[in-house]
């Protein structure tokens, strides 16, 4: 289940392009989706789910044209929890997902199984029998994570899944993802660069409707390789001026000083020593150059 994008453009009435001639290919796995609010993953998706048709280009999934005629049997085949889902707060966990299965046309009885098996994956178990008003944000996540589950979909696509979540929650559904990744096609949007660094081999990162990289995670860091400094100051003026120019991926304050680390690819003619490039690292560089 591969999905092949080539040359999509998506323009608005307004004039507006939020996706300039992209391709891209989404291989089987979990496929990270990396990039700023407004950089048009979420317009993508919208594409991807069948929701926006394209000004212009073609997206396949394993062979089949998106196209208004196969768009049925696409939907049979994708599985989608975006990122604000209204679910129905007078119904029960449970009553909820059972209403969802029998839209999707799954039957009752396999239905019930399903939603067993992933509520005790999501920690849901025990709360099967709440109205959906009484859950948590992070909560109302995991269920519609469940429905996003539920037909057991050869394509998922999940868009910022951990929202709200506490750390052993997103570490709860990154592995869930992983799980479920076998043999299907898992893209997994995010922001959040901790989140793809725990799941994905291979990912995409999105910019203002292009794609500034597509490919490995090794290959991404490749490009980081050699731009990153490290370097102490007990100078907060040094270090204000530092700010202003160079990026700075992260800064710190500690006992011996403030600790930042410096992204160029001439060595800053300060006192600095050679740091290990991380995926954020690469990220910030990549969208900032």
């Amino acid at each position: 289940m591969g999905i092949t994008i080539e040359d999509l453009t998506v323009t608005f009435k307004n004039k507006v392009t939020a996706i300039d001639h992209a391709d891209l290919e989404i291989p089987k796995g979990i496929f990270g989706l990396l990039g700023e609010n407004g950089a048009g993953k979420t317009t993508l998706m919208r594409v991807l789910t069948t929701v926006l048709s394209p000004t212009g280009g073609t997206v396949t999934l394993d062979g089949m044209l998106y196209s208004e005629g196969n768009y049925e049997k696409i939907q049979r085949k994708i599985g989608y929890l975006p990122q604000e889902i209204d679910l129905y707060p007078g119904l029960t966990v449970q009553e909820c997902l059972e209403y969802m299965g029998d839209l999707s046309g799954i039957s009752k009885q396999i239905c019930k199984e399903r939603i067993g098996y992933y509520l005790e994956k999501t920690s849901l178990s025990e709360h099967r029998k709440k109205k959906i008003k009484q859950l948590s944000g992070g909560m109302k996540r995991r269920v519609g994570l469940v429905q996003a589950l539920l037909n057991e979909p050869e394509f998922l696509i999940v868009d910022e899944p951990t929202t709200g979540l506490d750390p052993e929650e997103r570490i709860r559904i990154r592995n869930l993802l992983v799980d479920f990744s076998e043999g299907r096609t898992v893209l997994f949007s995010t922001h959040v660069v901790e989140d793809l660094t725990a799941t994905c081999n291979q990912l995409a990162v999105m910019k203002r409707g292009h794609f500034l990289y597509a490919g490995s995670m090794s290959g991404l860091l490749e490009h980081a390789k050699g731009i990153v400094w490290d370097f102490v100051t007990a100078d907060s003026v040094q270090a204000k001026e530092l700010e202003k120019k160079y990026l700075i991926s992260a800064k710190q304050y500690t006992e011996n000083g403030i600790q930042m680390r410096i992204l160029s690819k001439e060595k800053p003619e300060v006192g600095c020593k050679s740091g290990n490039a991380t995926l954020e690292d690469a990220y910030i560089y990549l969208t900032n150059h």
